[in-house]
């Protein structure tokens, strides 16, 4: 029996579907993240824009295409919001269930396939849901640490549909990052900064457990108030640290963190990056920026500009304000024009490339460390620890590498490799 497993979204998303893929496996199916024939389609859907929706709708579609007889199995944040959408699709449209609880994608895989499941309902997570270790990926793996979110930004609609937030008990989410055969292993969630397990551990605790780790650690998505003297201390003894923070920003201006829900002010957030580079003085901070958001003046967007030159971001991910229906933004205000919004992005992505180039700059003459991750047009490429791109002419045996960066190149730096 072959299985596809397609998924949508954030690496979150794709932990989960590895886990999945994992159970199928052990099931007995071939399976593949690829869309193509196959007797069984799971599509893990997402639901953070209006776009991810419709691309999720857009998906199960193209399943249908592929073997109009097969079953399809929908799950994920989209058919969380939306089941009527895909329970609509028809007679192959097996099961739909949501975000929460996707093990129960595999119980009713074990269950069999014969009887009509479509009604599934999958009640909301309590604790945390522990899952079948994900496939083993060589080069980046992502350990899942937690789910879910209780910070109900005003924009967001994830909380309302991933549940609250729950932990994985600190000896499970540390066996598996000290297991991990990966060069790189990325400790993921929907809000790690929101990690504390049952027994009262935290992400310090757990970076402490997990500090003499052979494979690198790099962290997911952070939040300002995680950062504190006593988490960059816990970071400083993990042995192979990868000094990357994305640190969530989502707008440089008070005015607009206020209408968000964001519970900090620009100061603070400055605050927090003088503190990273105090601890790891080449750390890069990375960040996502929300651009249009309904109460953004033109001063407000002037705020986030500036911010990306005073923080000293390495990357800025930018993008337009998408209205989601459900939350609190979308009840209270009128969202901007989108010829505007775009104006605005452009803008920001313009300043974003002069602050990475200027941070890559630093770099050059200096030694850096590279994971190498594929071949491609007579380059190896990879990410050093701090997350700038790196190219290396020739093909590289894949394991962690030491480099001398030559010159700014492409996407990242050009570089040779370090004689000994």
């Amino acid at each position: 029996m072959k299985a596809v497993v397609y998924t949508l979204g954030c690496k979150v998303n794709d932990v989960e579907s590895g886990s999945i893929i994992r159970g199928l496996e052990e099931l007995g199916y071939e399976v593949s993240r690829e869309m193509e024939p196959a007797d069984l389609y799971i599509v893990n859907t997402c639901a953070v824009t209006a776009e991810a929706e419709r691309k999720s709708r857009q998906t199960v579609g193209k399943a249908i295409k592929c073997n109009p007889n097969a079953k399809i199995i929908v799950c994920g944040c989209a058919s969380e919001k939306s089941p009527t959408a895909f329970l609509e699709k028809g007679g192959t449209m097996y099961a739909v269930t949501g975000a929460q609880r996707k093990n129960q994608v595999l119980e009713i895989v074990k269950a069999g396939l014969e009887k009509d499941a479509r009604g599934v309902k999958i009640e909301e997570e309590k604790s945390y849901e522990e899952m079948p270790l994900p496939e083993c990926l060589k080069t980046r793996n992502f350990v899942k640490i937690q789910d879910g979110c209780n910070r109900f930004c005003s924009y967001c609609i994830i909380p309302y549909l991933r549940g609250r937030s729950r932990s994985r008990h600190m000896e499970s989410a540390a066996a598996e990052i000290l297991s991990s055969e990966a060069q790189e292993t990325v400790v993921t969630g929907i809000d790690v900064s929101e990690y504390k397990d049952e027994a009262g551990y935290d992400l310090a605790d757990l970076m402490l457990a997990v500090q003499d780790a052979d494979t690198r650690i790099r962290l997911g998505s952070l939040e300002v108030s995680l950062i504190t003297e006593r988490f960059l201390n816990a970071l400083k003894q993990v042995k192979h640290f990868a000094p990357q923070f994305h640190l969530s920003l989502q707008s440089g201006s008070d005015r607009v963190l206020k209408s968000m829900n964001r519970h900090y002010t620009r100061a603070e957030y400055l605050e927090k990056c003088r503190m990273i580079y105090e601890a790891f003085p080449n750390a890069a901070i990375t960040t996502d920026i929300i651009v249009g958001f309904p109460t953004e003046s033109e001063e407000d967007f002037e705020d986030s500009l500036r911010i990306v030159e005073e923080a000293g971001f390495a990357q800025v991910h930018a993008f337009p304000y998408s209205p989601r229906e459900g939350t609190n933004a979308y009840k209270r205000y009128k969202e901007l024009p989108f010829a505007l919004k775009k104006e605005r992005v452009e803008r920001l992505i313009e300043r974003a490339a002069e602050q990475k180039k200027t941070y890559m700059e630093r770099f050059v003459g200096q030694v850096l460390e590279m994971v190498p991750e594929n071949c491609f047009d007579g380059f190896t490429e990879g990410y050093s620890e701090n997350y700038i791109r790196v190219y290396v002419e020739g093909e590289m045996e894949k394991r962690p590498t030491h480099v001398c960066v030559e010159r700014i190149f492409k996407d990242g730096v050009l570089a040779k490799i370090k004689e000994k």
